[in-house]
């Protein structure tokens, strides 16, 4: 997601208009809607700025990605865990009892 999604995005969820924002963030409209639009990309402390002004934080993780053998790896534990999964099929009988949260069982009808 490139910066021009993610303030459209925190733009939507937060109901707000370019104006509204532009306001709250301490910038223009006019710059507001070329960042929305990818016309310009902010810097890193003028997204968060936006963003906090829309009422949402900037995080960001780095996480490693794997290798291609440990993709493999892990790709055919999934196929080995799939194909055992078929080869015991769930055999139920009668219905299936749920926790109610909030009331005792002598209070579900």
């Amino acid at each position: 997601m490139d910066a021009s999604e993610v303030i459209r995005e925190v733009r939507q969820r937060a109901g707000l208009t370019l104006r509204e924002l532009a306001e709250r963030a301490r910038t223009s409209h006019s710059t507001l809607a070329a960042y929305e639009r990818g016309r310009k990309v902010p810097r890193v402390d003028t997204l968060a700025r936006i963003c906090r002004a829309s009422g949402f934080a900037v995080d960001a993780a780095l996480t490693p990605r794997p290798s291609g053998a440990e993709r493999r790896r892990r790709g055919q534990a999934l196929e080995d865990v799939l194909e055992l999964a078929d080869a015991y099929p769930l055999r139920r009988t009668g219905p299936m009892e749920l926790p109610v949260f909030g009331r005792s069982r002598a209070d579900v009808p």
